[in-house]
C-alpha cells in the first residue's frame, strides 16, 4: 500500500505535466472520473511492472489506459458543451509524443543499420580478444557510456553500450544484467551535467533556466552518482572473461563505418538544428535518416556489401541486401509505443486537474531541496520526462542553485528504477530476457547510496 500511494502521488504529480497545453479546463480531481483514470493509470502500471511475470508487453497495459483515461475525458467535456477543448489538449500531447517517438526511431533504425553492418560484433571481436575480464569489460562500457551520453545523448549511448554488451556476454546473462544496469546509470549520470545528454536537460536549457556552460557545475557530483554503485557492484560479477572463438575478427561489412560516421553527422545536426537554428533537434535527426536512406541506396546498389558473392549468378548484377525500410521494422515499436502510453495517459490526467492539489504542498510545505530530491524518486516511478515538464509548468521560485539541482536529481533519479528513464526502457527493450524490472530492482540501494552522495557533492560544491 505504501508503494501504492507513492506512485499515486508520483502520477498525480507528474499529471500536470501537460495540463496547460490544452487551454480551458475542469476540476475533476474530486469527480468519479478523475478517481477512476487515476485508478486505470494504477491498474496499468501494476500490469506493466508485473511484465516479466506476465509475460505481457508493457506497452500493452499502457495503450489501454491512454485510450480508455481521453474516454472519459472526451465524453464529460462533450457532455458540458465543449467538444473542442479535449480535442485540443490531446494534441498538445500527441505532439509531445511525436517529437519523442521520431527522435527514438531514427536512433533505433541507426543501431540496426549498424548491427546489421557487422560494427557491434567487430567489436565484440576486437574486446574479446583483448583478453579483458568481465569486470574490464563493465567498467568499460559504463566509463564509454558515462563520456559519451553528454554528446549523443543518454538513451542512444545506452543502445549502443547494450549492443556491445549482448554481443561480448551473451553466454552469461549476469554479466549482462548488471552491465546493463551499470550502462543506465552511467549514461544517466553522463547526460545530467550536459544539455544535449537528457531530454531533461535539453527542457532546462531550452527554457533559459540554465545556461550551456553552467551545466559543467554538474561533472563532479555526476561522477559521483556513477562511481559508487559502480565499485560496489564491481565485487559481485562473474569470475573470469567471455569466451574466445577462433581469434578472428568479424568483417565489417561495405559501408558499416560511414554509417557510424553519418550517425554521429545526425547527432550533430540535431545539435545545430536547436543550437544554431532555435529548431527542436528531432528535425536535425529526420534529416539525418535521409543521409541513412541515400547512403542504403548507394549500397544497396553497388552491391559492395556482400561478404560471400559466390552464389551470385553469372550475368547478373550484384546487390547488397541491406534495406533500410527493415532497420525501420526492427526498431523496438514495444518501447516507442509504451512511452506513447505513458505520455497520452499521464497527460490525461494532468488535463483532469492535479497539479493545484500537489504543487504548494511540494514547494511551499517541503522546501525547494526536499523538493527536488523528491522529483528525483518520482522520476524513477513515472519517468523523468513528464516530473521534469511538471516542474518546468510549474515554474516554482527558488535560487539557481536549487534549478542545477533539480536537473541533477530528475536526470540521475531515473537510475534507481528501469522504468525511470528513457535508457532504462529501451534497455530493457533491447536486452529482453537478461535485462528486466527485478534485475535492476536489486541494486537499487546501492543505486540510491549514489543517488544521495551525488546531491551532498552538489551542495558542497555549488550551493
Amino acid at each position: 500500500m505504501k508503494h501504492l500511494l507513492i506512485t499515486l502521488v508520483a502520477l498525480v504529480f507528474s499529471g500536470s505535466t501537460f495540463a496547460s497545453g490544452g487551454g480551458d479546463s475542469i476540476d475533476l480531481t474530486s469527480h468519479w472520473i478523475g478517481y477512476t483514470a487515476l485508478a486505470i493509470f494504477v491498474l496499468s502500471y501494476a500490469l506493466v511492472i508485473l511484465e516479466e511475470k506476465l509475460h505481457l508487453r508493457k506497452s500493452k497495459p499502457v495503450l489501454l489506459a491512454a485510450g480508455l483515461i481521453w474516454i472519459l475525458i472526451a465524453a464529460f467535456y462533450n457532455s458540458q458543451g465543449m467538444p473542442h477543448s479535449a480535442e485540443v489538449a490531446i494534441r498538445h500531447n500527441f505532439l509531445e509524443y511525436a517529437e519523442l517517438f521520431f527522435f527514438l526511431l531514427v536512433a533505433m533504425t541507426y543501431i540496426n543499420a549498424m548491427l546489421e553492418r557487422n560494427v557491434f560484433d567487430a567489436l565484440r571481436d576486437v574486446l574479446i580478444l583483448k583478453g579483458y575480464s568481465y569486470r574490464a569489460l563493465f567498467w568499460l562500457t559504463g566509463i564509454l557510456a558515462f563520456f559519451i551520453s553528454p554528446i549523443a545523448d543518454n538513451l542512444t549511448t545506452a543502445l549502443i553500450m547494450c549492443a556491445v554488451v549482448l554481443a561480448v556476454g551473451k553466454d552469461e546473462p549476469k554479466f549482462v544484467a548488471m552491465s546493463c544496469v551499470n550502462i543506465v546509470v552511467g549514461a544517466n549520470a553522463g547526460g545530467a551535467f550536459s544539455p544535449f545528454g537528457d531530454i531533461t536537460t535539453l527542457m532546462v536549457w531550452q527554457k533559459g533556466i540554465v545556461q550551456f556552460t553552467e551545466f559543467f557545475a554538474l561533472f563532479i557530483p555526476s561522477i559521483v552518482n556513477y562511481v559508487i554503485p559502480a565499485f560496489i557492484m564491481q565485487f559481485f560479477l562473474p569470475k573470469g572473461s567471455p569466451k574466445t572463438g577462433a581469434g578472428d575478427v568479424t568483417q565489417i561489412k561495405n559501408g558499416g563505418l560511414t554509417i557510424v560516421g553519418l550517425f554521429i553527422l545526425t547527432i550533430i545536426t540535431a545539435v545545430s538544428f536547436h543550437n544554431f537554428l532555435h529548431l527542436p533537434p528531432v528535425f536535425g535527426m529526420m534529416l539525418g535518416l535521409a543521409y541513412l536512406k541515400l547512403f542504403g541506396f548507394y549500397i544497396k546498389k553497388s552491391g559492395q556489401g556482400k561478404l560471400n558473392t559466390s552464389d551470385v549468378p553469372a550475368g547478373r548484377t550484384r546487390t547488397d541486401d541491406f534495406d533500410i525500410f527493415d532497420k525501420i521494422a526492427k526498431a523496438e515499436w514495444d518501447t516507442l509505443f509504451f512511452f506513447y502510453g505513458v505520455i497520452l495517459a499521464v497527460g490525461g490526467l494532468g488535463y483532469i486537474g492535479y497539479l493545484g492539489l500537489i504543487s504548494e504542498f511540494m514547494y511551499g510545505e517541503l522546501g525547494a531541496t526536499n523538493a527536488n530530491i523528491l522529483v528525483g524518486i518520482l522520476s524513477a516511478i513515472v519517468d523523468n520526462i513528464p516530473v521534469m515538464f511538471a516542474v518546468l509548468t510549474m515554474q516554482p521560485e527558488m535560487p539557481h542553485s536549487q534549478w542545477l539541482l533539480v536537473t541533477l536529481t530528475a536526470g540521475v533519479g531515473g537510475s534507481l528504477l528501469s522504468i525511470g528513464s528513457a535508457a532504462g526502457v529501451a534497455l530493457m527493450g533491447q536486452a529482453r530476457g537478461y535485462y528486466t524490472f527485478f534485475s535492476h530492482l536489486k541494486w537499487t540501494p546501492v543505486i540510491a547510496l549514489g543517488y544521495a552522495a551525488s546531491i551532498y557533492a552538489h551542495l558542497l560544491l555549488n550551493s
